[in-house]
């Protein structure tokens, strides 16, 4: 990197003391197992004075005589701190290891949902679908193109920061923009849209997993539903697109000012943005039809006759079924499947579907309305196997989509090439699993304790006494997550230390786990991109010093700004809106929560 001002300059101030402390951390493993020495202490001491909290009489009538055994509640509500240095538990630390560490929620769904991204990901599926989606683009859409397909290729996890943000820089100075716009542009909506998505993915598999643990402390019965912030990270991407669109084109790029291609050669350009080949081209198209047909499969699932994704007690009209059936098939066949009459023919009726429902929307506010349309007239807990199951039909649809355009392109040719690629996807799982398992005993222990629970209580005692309205309270979570993010980058780890206090105290405050989730996830995604200690920054910044060599850590950082203010002031907007009108964060999945009236054990 070369020696200039903004690299002599960027140690000094607030993000330089960041980069500064965040470096002397050692990696989150470490972390954990320093963090279980400091809470055995704590507990230990916490044991010794007698810390408690005590329940109210509501939230105790409500649980189970199992779950007042498992945290060691008396009839009059108190539960106490637990030493874990004590015999019981010694002996369970060491004869439930193996179960601690295997039982760690988000294990199963991140592996699962990676045997199947990671063979979308290794027949070049990712990277060949984002550079076909960005690089049609006119050029006075080509920001808000870039930031969508950004925040869509969330779900090709390392494949969109690999792949689409040095493509964007080329996109741009093939259309003589600044290319660092570019670049600028899409790290926002990869980095700082991290959680933003048209459909649940990786990423909520890998939350939703220490959600359901955290939940469980305080109402053991409690299962996480990974589709739980499904409206609301649909509309944090809705929200985001223009929001880097006017950004990028009239803050960031009027201060790169015009820009000179000295140094960069013709035939860079030319390679790097070469067309999709036709084996590539067949590749998407037949990607395409099977990510259709799974859809179509899932569809059939939960609506055919038999019906095996919903409860059996559900009563689903047998018009509604076919009506709401065919659209989930035609839209996604609107979205991914080949060009041609069908698929305009599928968009418009999807499009007249969703005009009707506007103009519907739209009169109903002035006291008319349209005919009404069959209704499926299904609850979401007759809809939980559905949800349940989206885990396994995301691992079904990437390997199906990445076994389709492998076998087209020749990456895949044999079954030993798929076994292969399979399990190079769980080889690079390797050290997530040496995080997964010092996480999952730090949670556990935490929960042995009581102290999560204690400090949760009195959490939601003391809120509750100063009278915070609940969208100030998530609006100060959104805040603190954020923070945070500064100086720990992993988003599970963070999770991992945050759940087990913030979701039960939440949950005793009337916010459900979804709520929860949700306002850690605009925290953590709006300063993503301003931290050098997230592991992509050095990386952006050597594609950015590809088009101007005196481009620094400061530089970055600077233009990165704006986007993280940005980001964060409209996100923090949308979740006081979202608690204020209390819409639901995904299907089956209010604002709300009232603890049961009886937890199971």
């Amino acid at each position: 990197m070369s020696d200039t001002p903004d690299t002599q300059d960027h140690a000094k101030g607030f993000l330089g003391f960041v980069e500064r402390t965040g470096n002397k951390l050692p990696d989150p493993v470490f972390i954990f197992l320093f963090l279980l020495v400091v809470l055995m202490a704590i507990s230990v001491v916490a044991s010794l004075v007698g810390l408690n909290a005590t329940l109210g009489e509501d939230v105790l009538r409500g649980m189970s005589e199992s779950s007042k055994a498992r945290f060691s509640i008396g009839p009059d509500g108190v539960i106490p701190a637990i030493s874990l240095l004590s015999p019981e538990n010694i002996q369970r630390l060491w004869v439930e290891m193996p179960a601690t560490f295997t039982h760690f929620h988000p294990l199963g769904y991140v592996l699962v949902v990676m045997l199947g991204a990671g063979v979308a990901e290794r027949t070049g599926l990712f990277g060949d679908a984002m550079r076909a989606a960005v690089r049609g683009a006119p050029k006075y859409l080509l920001t808000p193109v870039v930031a969508f397909v950004a925040m869509a290729g969330n779900h090709a996890a390392d494949a969109a920061y690999v792949v689409l943000i040095p493509l964007a820089g080329i996109l741009y100075a093939s259309a003589g923009r600044h290319p660092i716009a570019g670049i600028a542009a899409a790290f926002a909506g990869v980095s700082g849209g991290f959680s933003a998505n048209f459909a649940p993915g990786q990423l909520d598999a890998l939350l939703y997993g220490i959600t359901e643990a955290a939940g469980e402390i305080l109402v053991p019965s409690y299962d996480a539903n990974i589709a739980g912030n499904w409206y609301f990270i649909t509309a944090m991407m809705v929200i985001f697109v223009p929001v880097i669109w006017f950004v990028t084109d009239k803050i960031i790029e009027p201060r790169l000012g015009k820009w000179k291609p000295e140094g960069i050669h013709a035939d860079q350009l030319a390679d790097e943005d070469a067309p999709l080949t036709e084996a590539q081209q067949k590749g998407l198209r037949n990607a395409g039809l099977s990510l259709v047909g799974v859809v179509a499969l899932w569809t059939f699932m939960a609506l055919g006759p038999s019906t095996p994704l919903i409860n059996e007690a559900a009563d689903l009209d047998v018009t509604a079924r076919a009506l709401y059936g065919v659209l989930i098939v035609l839209g996604a066949f609107a979205l991914c499947g080949p060009s041609g009459l069908l698929r305009m023919a599928s968009r418009a009726v999807v499009g007249l579907f969703i005009l009707y429902l506007l103009v519907d929307f739209l009169l109903g506010l002035l006291s008319f309305g349209l005919p009404a349309l069959p209704a499926l007239s299904v609850t979401p807990i007759e809809m939980s196997p559905l949800f349940q199951s989206l885990v396994g039909g995301f691992l079904v649809l990437f390997l199906a989509a990445g076994i389709a355009y492998g076998v087209t392109v020749r990456k895949i040719e044999s079954g030993d090439d798929l076994v292969s690629m399979l399990a190079e996807a769980m080889k690079d799982m390797g050290y997530y699993l040496v995080l997964a398992f010092a996480a999952a005993h730090f949670v556990a222990m935490f929960g042995w304790s009581n102290l999560g629970l204690i400090s949760a209580v009195h959490g939601a005692n003391a809120i509750e006494s100063s009278g915070l309205p609940l969208p100030l309270l998530l609006a100060l979570i959104v805040l603190f997550t954020g923070l945070i993010n500064l100086f720990v980058g992993s988003a599970s780890a963070k999770w991992a230390l945050l759940a087990p206090v913030m979701v039960p105290m939440l949950m005793l405050l009337g916010v459900s786990p979804d709520g929860a989730t949700a306002a850690y996830r605009v925290g953590d995604s709006a300063t993503n991109i301003i931290t050098p200690l997230m592991v992509y920054f050095p990386l952006i910044l050597i594609f950015a010093q590809r088009w101007q060599k005196d481009f620094g850590i400061g530089s970055l950082t600077a233009i990165m700004i704006p986007y993280s203010i940005w980001l964060m002031i409209t996100g923090l907007a949308l979740m006081i809106i979202w608690v204020i009108f209390g819409i639901d964060l995904g299907p089956g999945a209010p604002v709300t929560y009232e603890i049961p009236a009886a937890s199971g054990g």
